[in-house]
């Protein structure tokens, strides 16, 4: 089986790696990996082909040109059918959701909107921040991924759970919307905003005066 993964560099996705490393063929196995967001999928990918593409984090939007290459692709999202796209750990709890999950579904042209294989659910706690909720569904999204993996190495057929999205991912823009705190504001929403969207030494909720964005930074 020839298997092309698209993934981030960090602990989970290292994970990932080596499981597909143990259990494959290294031959058969291609990984690239970038932490760099919204940049365009680079050209040396989109010569790729084989039998299985999986998307772990993948921080490129895959197109259609690269899927019709592949029998059999894969997204493992790192939200429940609830909060596709991007952002997803935000809006849950700017909500104030009181359950988080992981998806796993087929990749098709259009960002988290393939037919769900299947989703693992769990609580979100009061005290949650976008940091904790972040490190918990990525601990589960790698449970997620080794228990489909062993469907595909037993030879057992992935099919749609029935389970449906939601709604429209979530994009850029919409999380940008979210970060932004205006004048007219009451305290309540501005506390609320800086909650769902804070996450230490990145940049999150924010002003904006005179063209310039002013970042908060949460006081030690």
């Amino acid at each position: 089986m020839k298997i092309l993964l698209l993934t981030k560099k960090n602990f989970w996705c290292d994970e990932v790696k080596n499981f597909l490393l143990t259990h494959f063929e290294e031959h058969n196995i291609k990984i690239y990996s970038s932490n760099e967001k919204y940049k365009k999928i680079p050209e040396e990918i989109l010569k790729e082909e084989g039998d299985l593409l999986i998307s772990f984090l993948s921080p490129w939007i895959i197109p259609a040109t690269l899927l019709k290459k592949f029998e059999l692709a894969i997204n493992f999202h790192p939200g429940p059918p609830e909060y596709p796209g991007t952002g997803c750990y935000n809006f849950a709890l700017y909500e104030e959701a009181k359950e988080y999950g992981v998806t796993c579904h087929f990749i098709t042209e259009k960002v988290d909107a393939g037919p769900i294989i299947k989703v693992i659910r769990f609580p979100i706690l009061q005290t949650e921040t976008v940091k904790s909720l972040r490190n918990k569904a990525l601990s589960y999204l790698l449970v997620l991924f080794f228990d489909i993996m062993s469907k595909i190495i037993n030879g057992e057929k992935l099919v749609p759970s029935g389970e449906q999205w939601k709604r429209k991912a979530f994009t850029r823009k919409d999380l940008e919307e979210l970060c932004r705190i205006t004048p007219n504001m009451t305290k309540d929403e501005v506390i609320k905003r800086i909650k769902a969207t804070y996450y230490p030494d990145m940049p999150g909720a924010y002003v904006e005066l005179f063209g310039k964005r002013f970042y908060y930074k949460c006081e030690q």
